[in-house]
C-alpha cells in the first residue's frame, strides 16, 4: 500500500484528527481520498499532516515527525498564504526571498532523506473576500510573489505543479468568489471540491 501525505496550513487541517490519521478533516484531502479510495481499494493510505496558522517556515520546523519520518510516497504541499497574511496582523509573515529559499531547502531535504518520493506543489491562491478585500492589494501582489516562487521550485526539482489561481478565477465567472472562497482565502465545500478535482487530474499525471 502506498502512503499519500497532504501537508500544509489551514486549507488543507479543514478539522484533522490530531490523534487518528484514518480522520482527514473535511477538505480536498478528504474528498480525494474517497475519490481515489473507491476507485483503487486498498492501494493507498492517506494521512493529512496540515496545521492551520502554517507558514513555509513552519513546515520546514516540523520536516522530520510530519515528513520524512512517514516515508510517504507521495507528497503534496499547499502553503503561502499565511506569509503573506500574518505579516499583516501580528508582523509575522515570510518575506518572498525567504519563502523560496526555506521551500527550496525543504524540498531538497525531503528529495534527500525520500530519495523515490513523487511530490505535488499546489499554488497558493487568493480572492476577494471578507479576509482580503480591506487589503486587496497586497493579498494580490504578495500572493502572487509566493505562486511564482512555488512554481519555480517546482521546475528547478522537476516536481508536478497544480495552478490554482486560474481556475478559481475562471470559476468566479460562474459565481461570486465568496462561493468558492468564504472569506478570500478558505475554501467553502465547493471550493474544496474544485480543487480535489483538479488535484486527482494532476496526480493522475504523476503515475
Amino acid at each position: 500500500m502506498k502512503t499519500i501525505l497532504f501537508q500544509g496550513d489551514s486549507i488543507t487541517d479543514v478539522g484533522r484528527s490530531r490523534s487518528n490519521d484514518n480522520e482527514r478533516g473535511l477538505g480536498y484531502p478528504h474528498l480525494v481520498s474517497a475519490r481515489l479510495g473507491l476507485d483503487n481499494p486498498e492501494e493507498y493510505n492517506f494521512i493529512n499532516r496540515g496545521i492551520s496558522g502554517n507558514r513555509i517556515v513552519d513546515v520546514y520546523a516540523r520536516i522530520k515527525c510530519d515528513i520524512t519520518n512517514l516515508q510517504p510516497d507521495f507528497l503534496s504541499i499547499l502553503i503561502g498564504i499565511n506569509d503573506v497574511w500574518h505579516e499583516l496582523g501580528c508582523r509575522n509573515g515570510v518575506p518572498a526571498e525567504k519563502f523560496e529559499k526555506i521551500y527550496s531547502m525543504l524540498i531538497e531535504e525531503i528529495k534527500d532523506a525520500c530519495p523515490d518520493i513523487k511530490i505535488m506543489l499546489m499554488e497558493p491562491f487568493v480572492l476577494p473576500g471578507p479576509a482580503t478585500v480591506e487589503h486587496w492589494e497586497y493579498f494580490e501582489s504578495e500572493t502572487k510573489l509566493r505562486a511564482e516562487a512555488v512554481k519555480r521550485i517546482a521546475e528547478k526539482y522537476d516536481l508536478a505543479f497544480l495552478p490554482l489561481q486560474n481556475l478559481l478565477d475562471e470559476a468566479c465567472e460562474k459565481a461570486p468568489a465568496v462561493y468558492w472562497l468564504a472569506d478570500g482565502v478558505h475554501p467553502t465545500a465547493f471550493g474544496h471540491e474544485l480543487i480535489a478535482r483538479e488535484w486527482c487530474k494532476k496526480f493522475e499525471e504523476m503515475q
